[in-house]
């Protein structure tokens, strides 16, 4: 015998971890050792063959070591088996986490994707950068290509098979990242069954491509509202109610929930319109007292609310106990011009007022393609705040010290309009927070911003849920919606759906018929 049972038995198993890879190994190795002796019977060389075997089996042992380790860990847990795609650890660097008992592949061109998104400063920067440290502090010491076992019972796999066999090239000749990806998923599914591998992408256009050639995908769906029909709209009608109901709210001030005579169990600060016939009151909810409040009509610098949602808004918008508020509508009902109205409203309260929204790269192009300086490249997507801004100064006569007052608060820094971007690292206190077009932000870029308010700060979040600018997000996963979900029942928090536009008739018909 070449090697002792010992050595083959203790190294192997060392190596591999996996006695049907050791069997396939030697198997090899013996065949090769027959066709090599056949080959040179009746020759010198044979001399040498102990030492040209024992070659030959680090060879057969460096070949088979990486895929064994992957099957092995595969195949001591019989449960299915997610190929993520590198824009899903963009949009969550936690993402791993995600899949309870299941398997995670983590294809080797995903970390090649990451390393050209480490630098920079917006979220898709961080969670690449966060990601790379994840991985790191979860492998430890261990080999990546060993994997390593998830707390769920899973296990975590960077996996280099990315090979694309005949069929592959010619259904996808162009050698992308993507493909693969693609060709990963794939090999997986043939080794391992359909029913097993998925492959997990925000990208629908590689969803579809992976189901052409008969591997299962799906979206990344932690963090996603299951029906955006069930999302929490902070108002509601109660219709019917005794006669002297709301008389007794407009001589009260307000009207005790069990008063009502309905089984409600309201959110904190959620709005309801009480209505008898033609008679209605416009009404808060107060968890203390569990009592239903007069909202009264009021202005806000000069702008005067066009129904009860706006009505509503304003009411939460000046509230000084509620420090978070969510505003959400089609375009045209409002939301940004109540917010920023309402906000001037209280400048005496706060230090300063903010008006943000994400920048969208026009034509996937950054900001840097522009001309000028930092502020001329923002002022084209800063304009709608700009032109909010000049409804309310449009109020007054120019001559007016309401008008002066809003142009020297702009020039002075007061009311300060910026991208989103420079949010990050910053502490604020004291300061009303106005974020525009929140529904083209991830949860954890509403999450970071939400963490940036300090002692006396108010923040509102403004956009549609329906209208997403960005390729990776939808109605149902988008910042704002996933705000609303989770916030729901705070004491400190509430939420207007707005669905009147206002704007004009023509915009009006325009929203509901194109």
């Amino acid at each position: 015998m070449l090697f002792s049972q010992g050595f083959r038995i203790n190294y192997s198993m060392a190596v591999f971890g996996s006695a049907a890879d050791v069997s396939k190994v030697y198997a090899d190795f013996f065949q090769i050792m027959r066709d090599y002796t056949a080959i040179n019977a009746g020759n010198a060389v044979i001399i040498h063959f102990r030492s040209l075997a024992y070659k030959i089996l680090l060879k057969l042992l460096e070949r088979y070591s990486i895929m064994s380790h992957y099957r092995y860990m595969l195949e001591s847990n019989p449960n299915k088996i997610f190929v993520l795609d590198t824009n899903v650890v963009l949009y969550d660097f936690r993402c791993i986490y995600s899949f309870e008992e299941h398997n995670v592949v983590i294809p080797i061109t995903l970390l090649e994707e990451i390393d050209n998104f480490k630098r920079g400063n917006e979220i898709i920067n961080f969670n690449a950068r966060e990601f790379s440290r994840e991985l790191d502090a979860l492998i430890g010491n261990n080999l990546l290509s060993e994997g390593v076992r998830l707390g769920a019972g899973g296990c975590l796999i960077v996996h280099t098979n990315v090979k694309k066999d005949e069929y592959l090239r010619d259904v996808f000749w162009e050698d992308s990242p993507d493909h693969r990806i693609l060709a990963l998923a794939y090999n997986l599914v043939r080794q391992y069954g359909r029913e097993r591998v998925y492959l997990v992408s925000k990208d629908i256009n590689l969803r579809m491509k992976a189901k052409s050639i008969g591997v299962q995908s799906e979206d990344y769906e932690t963090g996603k509202l299951k029906d955006i029909r069930e999302l929490y709209t902070g108002k509601n009608i109660i219709e019917d109610v005794a006669p002297d109901s709301v008389d007794r709210i407009y001589r009260d001030g307000g009207i005790p929930v069990d008063a009502i005579g309905r089984d409600l169990e309201p959110c904190p600060n959620e709005y309801f319109i009480v209505r008898n016939g033609t008679k209605s009151a416009l009404t808060s909810y107060q968890k203390n007292g569990g009592i239903l409040h007069l909202v009264e009509k009021r202005r806000a610098y000069g702008i005067q609310p066009r129904n009860a949602e706006q009505t509503f808004s304003l009411d939460a918008l000046m509230n000084n106990d509620i420090k978070l508020v969510t505003l959400s509508g089609k375009s045209g009902t409002g939301k940004t011009l109540m917010a920023l109205a309402a906000a001037m409203e209280k400048r005496n309260s706060f230090k300063q007022i903010l008006l943000a929204r994400p920048v969208i790269p026009l034509s996937n192009r950054d900001i840097g393609y522009l001309p000028g300086d930092i502020k001329s490249k923002l002022d084209p997507y800063m304009q709608p705040l700009f032109d909010n801004l000049a409804v309310i100064k449009n109020q007054f006569d120019e001559d007016s010290q309401d008008y002066r007052r809003i142009s020297d608060m702009v020039n002075n820094e007061k009311l300060l309009i910026m991208a989103l971007a420079y949010i990050r690292g910053r502490s604020l206190s004291k300061v009303y927070f106005i974020v525009d077009e929140a529904q083209n932000l991830t949860p954890h870029e509403v999450k970071t911003i939400i963490t940036r308010a300090g002692e006396g700060t108010k923040i509102v979040f403004t956009g549609d849920p329906y209208q997403i600018d960005t390729p990776y997000l939808d109605s149902r996963s988008n910042g704002l919606t996933y705000l609303i979900d989770k916030m729901k029942g705070q004491d400190i928090y509430a939420h207007v759906t707005l669905e009147k536009g206002e704007r004009s008739q023509l915009a009006e018909i325009a929203s509901d018929l194109l």
